[in-house]
């Protein structure tokens, strides 16, 4: 009989749902303090994660849970950065 492999889930801070890892993208704050996208999901540091999809980015946004995940206050300039990145980024089950 052949194991199956677990899938790892993550909540997404946006719209609170469990989903596969691969399908949500990370925000990492770095030990510097650095807030930052994650695409591979292995940088060093605090995360969050979060569908690529514009609006659980700004619920997240709305709701300060950006802010509360990483432990760090974000600046607007942080939050259109990370938008427009976002935006670059295929969604995977659309």
């Amino acid at each position: 009989m052949i194991k199956k492999r677990k899938i790892p889930l993550r909540i997404c801070i946006g719209c609170q749902e469990k989903m596969p890892k691969k399908e949500l993208v990370r925000v990492v704050r770095s030990p510097e303090g650095n807030v930052e996208l994650d695409l591979t999901g292995k940088k060093a540091g605090r995360g969050a994660y979060i569908c690529p999809r514009e609006d659980c980015f700004q619920k997240a946004v709305k709701g300060k849970r950006l802010e509360k995940n990483l432990q760090q206050p974000v600046s607007d300039e942080l939050i259109a950065e990370i938008s427009e990145a976002l935006k670059k980024v295929p969604a995977n089950n659309d």
